[in-house]
């Protein structure tokens, strides 16, 4: 694997908002399967444009059992996002419990050619009154 190549951090702002959804009427709880909506927002507060190459997930249930995802782009695509403006788009998962988080980071290249990973924090997946 390709190491990121040393840039400038203020070129490289990437924020990374994500906001979740329970789909109950995918979800069969009988059969441990919770089905989840992701919705993220993209920013770049940097100063260069910059593309979403690949994206990396480390998805977590509540017996800590660990998938993880790795792919091209996100919902098929691959967005140049440019200073100032974001990218948004919705996808889903499936755990087996009806608590768990995700987390990862996508893989972006800069208008000069500079790749660096731009983190995903951590959030939680819980079915409504789960937690308190």
């Amino acid at each position: 694997m390709n190491q990121p190549q040393e840039h400038d951090t203020e070129a490289h702002t990437i924020e990374i908002e994500v906001s979740t959804a329970y789909v109950e009427d995918q979800s069969e709880p009988d059969d441990d399967r919770y089905v989840f909506a992701y919705h993220v927002v993209i920013r770049n507060a940097g100063a260069l444009t910059v593309q979403l190459l690949n994206r990396h997930w480390i998805i977590r249930d509540g017996r800590d059992q660990t998938q993880e995802v790795r792919g091209e782009g996100v919902i098929g695509e691959q967005p140049s996002i440019e200073p100032g403006d974001s990218f948004e788009y919705t996808s889903g998962t499936v755990i087996e419990t009806p608590v768990g988080t995700m987390e990862g980071s996508y893989g972006m290249r800069d208008e000069r050619g500079n790749t660096f990973d731009a983190p995903i924090p951590p959030f939680t997946l819980s079915v409504p009154r789960t937690l308190h």
